[in-house]
C-alpha cells in the first residue's frame, strides 16, 4: 500500500543513504530503484556528512550504517533525533550486537546486510506508516514512532517479533520469555520497562 496525500495522490519518500562503504550504498541504490516513488536525494560517507545531509534535504528516512569512523551510527540517530522534522531511521548493518541500543534510539528498523529485497520493503512499509502517522494533525513533529515489534537473539542472529504476533510475555529470571505466533523466544526487556511502554496492548495478571 503506498501512501497518500490528502488529496488521494500518491507521496514521494526522501531517502538519505549513509554508509561509510561505496559498494553498501551502491547496492541499497539499487535495490532502491525497485520502488517507485521513493527518491535518493543524497548519500553520506559519515555520521557527520549525514547530519549536514538531512539538514539540506529534510528527507522522510536515512538508511543508516552503524559502524562507521568517526560518529557512528548511533550517536548519528540521537543527534538526526533532534532534527525539525526528524527523518525516520532504518539501520543496516553487518552486525547485530547493537540491535536493542538501535531500537533504543528510536530506530523504525534494523536491516541485516546483505540486506534483502524483501526486507528493505517491508522497512519501507514501515515508513510509510511513520510518515502518514507524522502528517496527521496534532502530530507533535520530531516524535518517535511506537515500536510495533520486539527484539530477540536465537543462535547469534536477530529475530523481529511483531506485536500482533505476541500471545503474552513472561519473566523468567532477568529475562523475558515472548511466546508468539511462531513459538517463543528470550528478550532482554525487563517486564516492567515492556508494561510502561506497551501497556495499552497487554494487560499485567
Amino acid at each position: 500500500m503506498q501512501a497518500t496525500s490528502p488529496t488521494g495522490a500518491l507521496t514521494g519518500m526522501r531517502v538519505v543513504i549513509a554508509d561509510d562503504e561505496a559498494l553498501a550504498r551502491a547496492r541499497l541504490r539499487g535495490l532502491l530503484a525497485d520502488h517507485a516513488h521513493v527518491q535518493v536525494v543524497a548519500e553520506a560517507d559519515s555520521g557527520q556528512a549525514a547530519i549536514a545531509a538531512c539538514r539540506e534535504h529534510a528527507p522522510d528516512v536515512v538508511l543508516l550504517d552503524i559502524a562507521m569512523p568517526g560518529m557512528d551510527g548511533l550517536t548519528t540517530a540521537r543527534e538526526l533525533a533532534t532534527l525539525d522534522p526528524a527523518p525516520a531511521v532504518v539501520f543496516c548493518t553487518a552486525y547485530d550486537a547493537h540491535a536493542l541500543s538501535a531500537f533504543e534510539a528510536a530506530a523504525l528498523d534494523y536491516l541485516m546486510k546483505p540486506i534483502r529485497a524483501e526486507r528493505l520493503a517491508s522497512a519501507l512499509a514501515r515508513v510509510r506508516t511513520y510518515m502518514a502517522g507524522r502528517d496527521q494533525p496534532g502530530q507533535r513533529a520530531g516524535a518517535s514512532a511506537a515500536r510495533d515489534h520486539l527484539c530477540a537473539r536465537l543462535r547469534g542472529s536477530l529475530r523481529v517479533i511483531a506485536l500482533a504476533d505476541i500471545h503474552y510475555l513472561q519473566a523468567e529470571e532477568k529475562y523475558v520469555v515472548v511466546h508468539h505466533a511462531r513459538g517463543e523466544d528470550l528478550v532482554e526487556d525487563s517486564l516492567k520497562t515492556l508494561e510502561e511502554e506497551f501497556g495499552s496492548r497487554f494487560v499485567r495478571i
